[in-house]
């Protein structure tokens, strides 16, 4: 059951190029938004379509695949964890969820060249 707490999938499109950062440190650190899209028909009959944005973080060399090989508009499918963190802006507390990326596999067809 454990494998079960925390985790999260989700397949969808990236909605910008992944921005790669490389700390003091040395470590590297990607970070994109995904959309996610359920379609379903409400009460009256209409087709609606329900659009999710995610914030989604991959560390190290996962870091590195996602920059070299994605860019706005792939279609992966992810497995991470939710990480919820809060930071204070001009005497605000800002909260931020976002996912940890633990696994990630592209779904977009080859290019026949």
């Amino acid at each position: 059951m454990n494998t079960l707490k925390n985790n999260v999938q989700l397949i969808g499109r990236l909605g910008n190029d992944p921005e790669l950062r490389t700390f003091d440190s040395g470590k590297k650190m990607s970070s994109f938004s995904m959309a996610t899209n359920e379609t379903y028909v409400n009460n009256e009959g209409e087709k609606i379509e329900d659009t999710q944005w995610h914030n989604v973080v991959a560390w190290g060399k996962k870091a590195d695949l996602i920059n070299d090989f994605l860019k706005k508009g792939s279609e992966i499918a992810i497995q991470g964890k939710l990480v919820n963190r809060n930071y204070e802006k001009d005497g605000t507390t800002k909260y931020i969820t976002e996912i940890s990326l633990n696994e990630v596999f592209m779904l977009d067809k080859k290019r026949e060249e």
